[in-house]
């Protein structure tokens, strides 16, 4: 992985893409193929949320989780050939267990 370090409540996610064909093998159409993906692992997090008062609040997801988020939030970087995804935590859906 690349050494990226998100600033404040910044969470680095590498996507994970979504199946081409369902489990009983039927192909999805090519729309729904070419979707950005809705889960990803997180593998980067910044120190946390800079609150009015000067304090950092400290963030709930870590490296390793596992999210959901809405497909058109995060933005897109490539680095040393590897797409990432980096977008606030509050912007995070769910951690999946």
């Amino acid at each position: 992985m690349a050494k990226l370090k998100p600033l404040y409540d910044n969470v680095v996610i590498l996507p994970i893409e979504k199946e081409e064909k369902t489990k009983s093998g039927i192909l999805l159409p090519e729309k729904d193929a070419k979707e950005k993906p809705e889960q990803g692992k997180v593998v980067a997090v910044g120190e946390g949320k800079l609150k009015e008062n000067g304090e950092i609040q400290k963030l709930s997801v870590k490296i390793g989780d596992k999210v959901l988020f809405k497909s058109y939030i995060p933005s897109e970087i490539e680095v040393e050939e590897e797409k990432y995804l980096i977008l606030r935590e509050s912007d995070i859906l769910a951690i999946l267990e």
